[in-house]
This record gives structure tokens, C-alpha cells and sequence, in this order.
């Protein structure tokens, strides 16, 4: 945490509307989703925790978070090429 000043977020994934998500993902499902996400974007020169940073940092795991709509359960190609265009 301190080496790469990271900080304690309040982020809940289980608030999710009941009616439009009836499974949410584990922890064990979404760290598999990242990792592939983080491989097949890693830069030239960049390690996995700079990938993983540079990841958690961008806009698109605010819609792969929210389970209602449907990108979390995309192929890891689909979802790395949406991370590259900037938008799903």
C-alpha cells in the first residue's frame, strides 16, 4: 500500500438492483476477468502491478463492476479491445 500509494476505497459490489442482477460474480471470478484484462493490455516495459494500477484506475471497471449491465460476462477479448477503444 505504501510502496505505490495506494488507498482504501468504499466501493461495494453488492450493491446491485436485485431485479436486474441475480448472481453476483466472486471474488475468485472477478480476479479472473482482471487478470486476463490486465495480460492482454500490459504495456511494453510495464510490470503486472503497473498494469493492475493503471487498470483499476480507468473508467472501464466502473462498467464491468456493475453487474446489470452485461459487460463483466463478455469474452476477455471483447472486453480487452472495449479498455483499448475507451468505451463498450
Amino acid at each position: 500500500m505504501d510502496e505505490y500509494k495506494l488507498e482504501y476505497g468504499g466501493f461495494h459490489v453488492e450493491i446491485v438492483n436485485s431485479e436486474l442482477c441475480s448472481h453476483i460474480p466472486t471474488e475468485l471470478d472477478m480476479g479472473k476477468v482482471y487478470a486476463r484484462l490486465i495480460v492482454d493490455t500490459l504495456l511494453p516495459n510495464e510490470d503486472y502491478i503497473q498494469g493492475l494500477i493503471r487498470i483499476y484506475n480507468d473508467a472501464i471497471c466502473q462498467v464491468i463492476d456493475d453487474y446489470t449491465n452485461g459487460a463483466y460476462y463478455e469474452p476477455s477479448y471483447v472486453i480487452a479491445r472495449a479498455y483499448k477503444n475507451g468505451e463498450f
